[in-house]
């Protein structure tokens, strides 16, 4: 590679040494935090028409026609300025009387990640009229931004898809309850998902009684849809590959154009001076994070925001090579059987996918 590609800051040359994450502090202006409200890189090409359902499962053809015809239901002319207000104030007029919402309900790996961005691709409409997120990134938002501005962002948009909706903390599920109702009153409509337990089909699952005895007063907006099939992933969670040395992680480090290299307490420690919603942004341009000394984190609160890291590292599709202690250890069984336990399963089932996609950086 030339200096002078090097020099654009297209690739950083491995000559360079390794990036850190540590070594970032975005600030992510308002406006990018809701134009990056789209589905992940992984499902950029999912459609309707890329969902095979299960011939022995009826309920999954179903879904794709209910949520079909959802989507054309949300047509209309596309605008902008005065005249996307003048639009929503006519939809507001005109909003239909059964549900503006659909839930998507069914247990691990029946694919309502990919029917939902599939809703949100078919949904015919600018995507800055349409909004893709999980509940903690909305969440998050509301953290950035405000509730108040939060409400008066969204309320433009003509749908909102919450991915892997949440009821483990009640605060948060009083807040995105009060935001969703909010955004109903606007006339935007709604769509979600629930995570269940990876590895644990079925224990406590999270179904469609628990989400609309939660939401309360939002439940009349939604259809619940029941989604019925084995989990195409697998059941249990895949062991952890054993981790690597630190000469090994740090040699792949330097070896490797665009990756970080930091130690693992040093990067819980800055997670904790950087607001969640701007993780994404931390890795921004990163092709692998190398990672020394990972050890099992000392508390819930860091355990949280190494969630929140974990899932914008899988959104992005970024391998993670690291020493110390697999994974699969990272959380104490205190919190592996305490009430976050779905979202401490689902971060040692994505870096562990993370770090076989790793492999292949050592020896290189």
């Amino acid at each position: 590679m030339s200096a002078s590609t090097a020099a654009s800051g297209r690739s950083p040359i491995p000559e360079a040494g390794p990036l850190s994450l540590c070594a970032r502090e975005p600030h992510v202006p308002a406006d990018r935090l809701v134009a990056e409200m789209v589905p992940p890189p992984r499902f950029d090409a999912v459609r309707f028409a890329t969902y095979i359902p299960d011939p022995n499962q009826p309920s999954q053809t179903e879904a794709v026609g209910v949520l079909s015809a959802f989507a054309a239901g949300l047509g209309g002319a596309h605008a902008s300025g005065s005249g996307k207000r003048r639009w929503f104030q006519r939809a507001k007029q005109a909003a239909p009387s059964g549900p503006r919402g659909v839930y998507l309900d069914g247990g691990y790996g029946v694919g309502k990640t990919h029917l939902l961005a599939s809703l949100w691709h078919a949904t015919p409409a600018e995507p800055s009229l349409k909004a893709f997120g999980t509940f903690v990134e909305l969440t998050n938002l509301v953290g950035a931004l405000g509730f108040q501005q939060t409400v008066k962002t969204l309320s433009g948009h003509r749908l909102l898809c919450i991915d892997e909706f949440e009821l483990d903390d009640p605060g948060d599920t009083v807040l995105v309850s009060t935001l969703l109702g909010k955004l109903v009153e606007a006339g935007v409509a709604l769509a979600a998902t629930s995570n269940t337990l990876p590895g644990k089909l079925g224990e406590g699952r999270f179904a469609a009684a628990d989400f609309l005895r939660e939401i309360q007063g939002l439940s009349a907006h939604f259809k619940a849809l029941r989604i019925d099939g084995e989990d195409y992933r697998h059941r249990g969670l895949p062991e952890a590959p054993a981790p690597y040395s630190d000469e090994e992680v740090t040699k792949a480090a330097y070896a490797t154009g665009g990756a970080s290299l930091d130690d693992f307490p040093h990067l819980l420690d800055h997670l904790a001076r950087v607001h969640p919603s701007r993780y994404g942004a931390l890795t921004d341009g990163l092709t692998a994070v190398c990672l020394t000394d990972v050890t099992p984190v000392p508390d819930q609160s860091t355990a949280l925001r190494l969630v929140v890291l974990a899932d914008r590292l899988y959104d992005r599709e970024v391998p993670v090579l690291a020493s110390g202690v697999p994974f699969d250890r990272l959380f104490s069984e205190d919190m592996l059987n305490g009430g976050y336990r779905k979202k401490y399963f689902r971060a040692i089932s994505r870096l562990t996918a993370l770090a076989r996609d790793a492999k292949g950086l050592v020896n290189a």
